[in-house]
């Protein structure tokens, strides 16, 4: 079995296990990469190989974590399949992607972009911004999923979480469609989710994009709330961990912990005093 046959084959074993069609694109595009890259037989690859691989990979620490995932995915159903009896990618090492930091839109470039919008981009980022959904969550919402109150966001993984819609320009917009909010004309169903990060991407200066924007999100509703479980299921996070790279603290939030580090002075022992 070449590389492409048994791409294929694990491709029908990951529907059969019922993963998200967007799940399957982006596990084939980083295998078809491998499979560029290493040629050969599949079966014949070596643990150094794939080290190689990794180490070789022109590209950010989360995409080499994305393709690392990937490709030991790949052989561990390899191995059960009967394809090898040895797995090359379980001695691995892992790869290490230093924690992000909160990035979001500044207040005035939202502001702007929605000023500058038309009316279908203006939603778009009203969905990132006042939502906090991401690019491919925005692509999916379908009228279907919204009661007039709550929002059904179909998520990363197949999880879902509800989100209240209060902008009346986004709720005028749910109640009015009858199908798709982004429908694509040419070809049916709705936008894909690159489209729509092309399109905010296109309306927001650099760096500031799609993502950012749910940066914005979350950082807004921490510091009215100071509730950071609520951001971390508005956001539709597995931990608050994760919630904590989109949140940058607010500033009186870190002047009150240094005004009461400062505090000591007030409480030296007398003896202490000179």
């Amino acid at each position: 079995m070449n590389w492409q046959g048994a791409i294929a084959a694990w491709v029908q074993a990951l529907r059969g296990a019922g993963r998200r069609p967007q799940t399957i694109v982006l596990y084939r595009h980083y295998l078809n990469h491998t499979a560029a890259a290493l040629r050969g037989s599949p079966w014949a690859v070596t643990t150094a190989d794939l080290e190689r691989l990794l180490g070789e990979l022109a590209v950010g620490p989360s995409a080499k974590k994305s393709l690392r995932t990937v490709v030991c995915g790949f052989y561990r159903w390899a191995l059960r399949s009967g394809h090898i009896t040895h797995d090359p990618a379980a001695g691995l090492p892992t790869v290490r992607v230093p924690r992000g930091r909160p990035r979001p839109t500044p207040e005035g470039i939202v502001a702007d972009a929605l000023q500058r919008a038309d009316g279908r981009e203006r939603l778009m980022v009203e969905l990132g911004a006042l939502a906090g959904l991401r690019a491919g969550e925005i692509s999916r919402v379908h009228r279907n999923d919204y009661d007039g109150d709550m929002l059904l966001v179909h998520g990363k993984g197949g999880h879902e979480r509800l989100v209240p819609i209060i902008d009346g320009n986004l709720r005028d917009a749910l109640v009015a469609c009858d199908g798709w909010l982004f429908p694509n004309v040419q070809r049916g169903g709705h936008l894909t989710p690159n489209h729509v990060s092309k399109l905010l991407s296109a309306l927001l200066p650099a760096p500031w994009t799609a993502h950012t924007l749910r940066h914005r999100f979350g950082t807004v509703a921490y510091a009215a709330t100071r509730d950071l479980l609520a951001v971390s299921n508005l956001l539709g996070h597995a931990s608050t961990e994760t919630t904590l790279i989109y949140v940058r603290m607010p500033t009186d939030h870190l002047r009150n912990a240094v005004a009461a580090a400062a505090t000591i002075g007030a409480v030296r022992p007398a003896s202490a005093a000179v």
